[in-house]
């Protein structure tokens, strides 16, 4: 659980429901890579060596609901366990490439751009796509892949920029092929663990977020030394925005690059769609009610509702990893509404700031919504004992 996703608070209280169904006392201890649990003389320790494929958490979901239960015998279950951890990928290297092109093109339509930037977005996704693949061979390629790609991104798209006087357009050009390195899940995590008191877990987290953060704007900042950019070349050219279509566009093609991406059922399409058009139209609201900052707050709260009523359906994963997509598509869309030249600005390094406020907005909209749906599943309770009192 702690490898896809969840929240430290939600595996402690799994893990408490668990002990409890199977008649079982001791202590745990969880830190979001390490867990340890100890009963009368045994110790047991794990450690979440690689992250759990999205795929792979919708027959966990169905595991973790039938292990809260005790539906399933344990030897049953490390089996099944195992088998899950054992599962291939339900496409091949080429659909992870096709899935990330098609992603970076759905954030730039999203960001809309103009034509040439959209262009250079899809093929600059192709290019980190591959490099994606490759890096999977060795393990320390793969920790170097964001800032070599933010490098080699950058590096393109500001020349390109320059040769053809694309102004803005090269940074819509840059962002969208970037967006999947940013740490959404660190940072929606972190935000929740520290907001339910879990702050080993939670700064840890946050501390893991803003190393990605700076891995980014080092490969974004270096290449930007290296082509000898000035803020003026980023604000010079008027952005030909293609309409008001665009994002919509953009958020459906954006949930067929993550079919392909991630290889979920197919059967959870259609709920996936209504994730991200809801997710979108919260951020809309947002930015309409409370302004441009706190637009990705909007969204949050919507993707919350919406994640916490789909992970309802059977054989759905929680609402923690439902998060994930619709965080990546709001990202993008909270940067498009501040405006991509308040990036950069006057001091290049106001790009992480406007990035991690942005990213923060959103999480707190996400733990918003999950509080809301925790007060109404309370208030019924809560109307009973007044109730009981008032007659007493």
């Amino acid at each position: 659980m702690i490898a896809a996703g969840y929240p430290i608070g939600t595996v402690r209280q799994t893990l408490a429901t668990c002990a409890g169904s199977y008649g079982v006392d001791g202590e745990m201890l969880l830190l979001p890579n390490h867990i340890q649990l100890s009963g009368g003389d045994s110790l047991e320790m794990s450690s979440a060596q690689h992250e759990v494929r999205f795929d792979q958490t919708f027959p966990l979901a169905t595991l973790v609901g039938q292990a809260r239960g005790a539906e399933i015998d344990p030897a049953a279950g490390l089996a099944e366990l195992a088998r899950i951890d054992a599962m291939e990928s339900r496409f091949g290297p080429w659909a992870f490439v096709v899935g990330y092109t098609l992603q970076s093109a759905a954030f730039a339509l999203i960001l809309q751009p103009n034509l040439v930037a959209l262009g250079a977005a899809t093929l600059f996704g192709l290019g980190v796509g591959v490099a994606g693949v490759l890096a999977r061979r060795s393990e320390p390629l793969t920790q170097l892949l964001p800032v070599l790609a933010a490098f080699t991104v950058a590096l393109c798209s500001f020349t390109l920029g320059r040769l053809l006087h694309l102004g803005e357009g090269s940074l819509r050009a840059l962002a969208p092929s970037l967006v999947m390195f940013l740490p959404g899940t660190a940072i929606t995590l972190a935000v929740i663990e520290l907001s339910t008191r879990d702050m080993i877990s939670g700064s840890a987290r946050l501390i893991s977020g803003a190393m990605r953060l700076a891995q980014l704007a080092f490969g974004i900042l270096i290449a930007a030394q290296v082509v000898g950019l000035t803020a003026s070349e980023l604000s010079v050219a008027v952005v030909d925005r293609f309409g008001p279509w665009a994002p919509w566009a953009g958020c459906a093609l954006y949930a067929v690059g993550l079919f392909l991406y991630h290889g979920p059922p197919t059967r959870f399409m259609g709920w996936m769609l209504v994730i991200l058009f809801v997710s979108y139209a919260g951020q809309l609201a947002g930015n309409a009610a409370l302004g441009s900052y706190a637009s990705g707050f909007g969204g949050g709260l919507a993707l919350a509702l919406c994640a916490l009523f789909v992970a309802r359906r059977p054989n759905t994963p929680s609402a923690a990893t439902l998060l994930l997509p619709g965080f990546w598509l709001l990202v993008p869309g909270s940067l498009g509404f501040i405006g991509v030249t308040e990036l950069i600005g006057n001091d290049s390094s106001d790009a992480v700031g406007v990035t991690l406020i942005s990213m923060i907005s959103i999480a707190l909209g996400i733990q918003a919504g999950l509080l809301v749906c925790s007060a109404c599943r309370q208030m019924p309770a809560a109307l009973g004992q007044r109730k009981r009192y008032c007659r007493s």
